[in-house]
Formats: C-alpha cells, sequence, structure tokens
C-alpha cells in the first residue's frame, strides 16, 4: 500500500521546503547551522501542518547525525532513557555529532518527563528538536526551555498552499500520471485550515476518486467529495482563530451573553481548557487593567481552578470568570503605556541612568556621584518628593495615560496631585 501524499513528497532538503524563510533561507537560522554544523536544542512552535517534522528530519539528514523519535502522546519517562541510552551507544563515528531526538507534541510531556531530558541535554548526549502548537513559556519548563531555541514557525500563506499543491500534481509518482488541472483553490484551501498535511490528503482523495484520468479541481468537486459535515469547532482550523476572537472582543465589548455564547461553543468543541484560561488571564491585563484590577486575581485564580479541577466542572469557573470580565470596567492603559514604553526605547536607544538614581555599591561609584542627591521619598510627608526619574533627553514624557474610569479617575487626581501637572494628567 502507498504511503499518504503528504509523506510521498516530503521535501528531503531545505531547499525543498516552502514557506518559513526566516528559517530556511540562506540567511535563516536553520540554514545557518546547519552550515556551521553546530546545532543547538530547539523547539519548534508552530500550527499543526506547517512542517515541524520535517524540519526536524531534514536537520538529522544534512547534518548526518542519528536520529531518534519519540510522540509525547505515547511515550513515558521510560522510553525517554531507553532513547538516552541507545544514543549514548552510537557508533564511536558520530562521536563529534551528538544524536538527535525529536519530540513530537513536547507540550504533552508532564514535568518528570520533561526533567528526565534535563541531564542529557545539558551534557550534550542529545540534541532535542521538540515540536509544539502550543506557547512553549507555558507548557515547557523553564530549565530545559532555557537550554533551547525556540524557533517560530509561520501559518502557510495562501500562496504557499497553492505551491504545495502544484507541487503535488506536478511531482508525484501517482498524480502525476493523472492529467489534473487547479481551476479553483478556495474551497480546497480552505477545508484545510491551513495544515499543508490536510490540504494534501483532500487532494489525493479527490484526485482517485475520479475514475477519469483527466481531473479538474473547483469549489464544487471539492465540497462533493469531502464531507460537508465539518466539526462544529476545529481546533487547528481557521474557525478555532474566529471564535477566541470572537469570545475575546465580545469581553473586551462588555457583552456577557456573547462572551458566554462563545466560550460554550468553545467548551463543546473541546478546545484545551489551559488556553481559554490563559486567553482570560491576558485580557484582564490588557483590556480591564488598573481599571478593576481584581480582574487579574479572579483570571489566575482561574487559571489555576480549571487545571485542578478539570472538565466538565471547570466550564462553571470559566463562565464566572468570562461574565466578571465581561461586565467589568474597562481601560487598556497599562497594555498602551507599555507599547509606547518600549516604542520610545527603540527609537531613543540606551540612554544612560541619571546619577542620582543609580546604586552605589562601592566607596568609587559614589566618588563618581552616584546616588548623589537621591532623595527618598518615605523620609518626605506623603511619602512623596518631586525627582527626576527619566534620563535627561526624555525628561517628561508621559507613557500612562489613565484610562477614562472610577479607579482611574481617582488615580489621574492623586497623580496630579503629586507632580502638579507634569505629566498632563
Amino acid at each position: 500500500m502507498s504511503a499518504p501524499l503528504a509523506e510521498r513528497i516530503r521535501p528531503k532538503n531545505l531547499s525543498d521546503y516552502l514557506s518559513q524563510q526566516h528559517l530556511v533561507g540562506p540567511k535563516g537560522a536553520l540554514t545557518t547551522q546547519l552550515d556551521t554544523g553546530v546545532l543547538s536544542s530547539m523547539i519548534f512552535w508552530g500550527p499543526p501542518g506547517t512542517g515541524k517534522t520535517t524540519l526536524a528530519t531534514i536537520i538529522a539528514t544534512q547534518s548526518e547525525r542519528p536520529f531518534f523519535t519519540l510522540s509525547a502522546v505515547d511515550s513515558g519517562v521510560a522510553a525517554v532513557r531507553e532513547v538516552i541510552e541507545k544514543a549514548k551507544k552510537t557508533d564511536t563515528l558520530f562521536s563529534t555529532k551528538n544524536p538527535i531526538l525529536f519530540i513530537d507534541e513536547i507540550h504533552r510531556f508532564s514535568k518528570s518527563q520533561q526533567d528526565s531530558l534535563l541531564g542529557a541535554v545539558e551534557k550534550g548526549l542529545i540534541t532535542l528538536i521538540g515540536a509544539t502548537t502550543e506557547n512553549p513559556s507555558f507548557e515547557v519548563i523553564p530549565a530545559l526551555l532555557s537550554r533551547c531555541q525556540v524557533y517560530v514557525l509561520e501559518a502557510f500563506s495562501k500562496k504557499d498552499l497553492e505551491d504545495l499543491l502544484k507541487r503535488a500534481i506536478k511531482e508525484d509518482e501517482l498524480l502525476s500520471k493523472k492529467k489534473i488541472k487547479l481551476k479553483e483553490t478556495e474551497a480546497i484551501i480552505r477545508l484545510s485550515g491551513g495544515d499543508a498535511r490536510k490540504l494534501l490528503n483532500v487532494l489525493e482523495l479527490i484526485v482517485l476518486s475520479e475514475k477519469e484520468k483527466s481531473v479538474t479541481i473547483t469549489n464544487d468537486l471539492v465540497l462533493q467529495k469531502v464531507q460537508k459535515n465539518t466539526v462544529l469547532y476545529d481546533k487547528t482550523g481557521e474557525q478555532h482563530y474566529d471564535i477566541v476572537s470572537a469570545f475575546i472582543k465580545s469581553i473586551r465589548g462588555s457583552d456577557p451573553n456573547a462572551s458566554v455564547y462563545w466560550l460554550a461553543r468553545m467548551i463543546e468543541g473541546g478546545e484545551d481548557i489551559k488556553f481559554i484560561a490563559r486567553r482570560l488571564v491576558i485580557l484582564a491585563s490588557e483590556d480591564i487593567g488598573n481599571a478593576n484590577p481584581t480582574a487579574l486575581v479572579l483570571a489566575n485564580s482561574t487559571f489555576q481552578a480549571v487545571n485542578t479541577i478539570g472538565y466538565p466542572e471547570a466550564r462553571i469557573i470559566l463562565s464566572q470568570c468570562t461574565i466578571y470580565l465581561a461586565t467589568s470596567a474597562k481601560s487598556n492603559a497599562s497594555y498602551a503605556a507599555i507599547n509606547a514604553a518600549q516604542q520610545l526605547v527603540k527609537q531613543t536607544g540606551d540612554l544612560s541612568v541619571p546619577l542620582s538614581i543609580r546604586n552605589a555599591p562601592t566607596k568609587l561609584m559614589k566618588e563618581l556621584g552616584y546616588g548623589k542627591n537621591y532623595e527618598y521619598a518615605h523620609n518626605y510627608e506623603g511619602n512623596f518628593v518631586p525627582h527626576e526619574f527619566l534620563p535627561d533627553e526624555i525628561t517628561g514624557t508621559t507613557l500612562y495615560k489613565p484610562g477614562n474610569n472610577s479607579r482611574e479617575s481617582s488615580l489621574k487626581k492623586y497623580l496630579n496631585s503629586l507632580w502638579k501637572n507634569k505629566y498632563g494628567y
């Protein structure tokens, strides 16, 4: 039986790899590592079907290293240790090129499973390549994450997917025997949800189901051949992002009814509980902030609680938090402030810290004026004394602009009373 189309046309080297030019282009990070022969442990983070496994295989082939694979879905600590022992015993021919251990869906590994990798990675017994669709900052333990480079794989563009279809039609040993005309691509690309593997599976299904040697791919043909009763909620496709967007925007727009509806759509679709809870934590700070600081406290408690409780009871906790955030006062002032501050840093560079607020742990530093004329706020009435804390070049710059809500209006009055309108509050 022939291998699936996606496997048959899997790229064998970086030059054949579509997209991800920031990684595989002439100056890409992976190209550079392969050219120098020095590979670091790494984690590929990106949507399904963007070629994470393919990249790992190409790296192993082009670097001529032993290649071991594990799936986090069905591998425990014992399996990890077994592979590491095999890696230690690889032929001395590869003594200067440590083996590669590829772990698919590494985000599914527990803390103990990830801990079991640390020693081998740290000692250089293996070069770890992990693949994940989830944010590694949340899913990979800090000790392991600090030993890996994280590379983000971007979703395939429409052009990437069309080029992939054309390549398959032209180069595949089975499809090339038929006269295939790619007339319309909207339906097949939409059904794939940006997943290259799914795209090729659909193409093969359509072509092989046609008895005629000549096949014209149209939107109508695709919809006829592929079942129309697609799932209510595709966790990896376009609908996933649309519904998440609707959920966030409904909460931001203070509509508890729409918010809890979109929450229900995600729950019924089997969305990862941690994904929903993380979004609530982010929103509590980004869209509510100091208009209601308790929102962040509740959202963080929700994240911890739902991971302890799990489905189905966690839906109640998620609902409570969602409705609380939707009905809370809103402010994006903190979000806007850090954006403005980062932009200012990019524009002005590394400005010097004023001498008065520098630390002076040594005699020389004190002689140089470090900490001179610093006024300790708690020595003054109201625990405040006017002082300049920004570099001279940007003195008086306003980055935090309190929102128009009850709490931040009070903050505005308080800041005005301290700074006497210095920052234009």
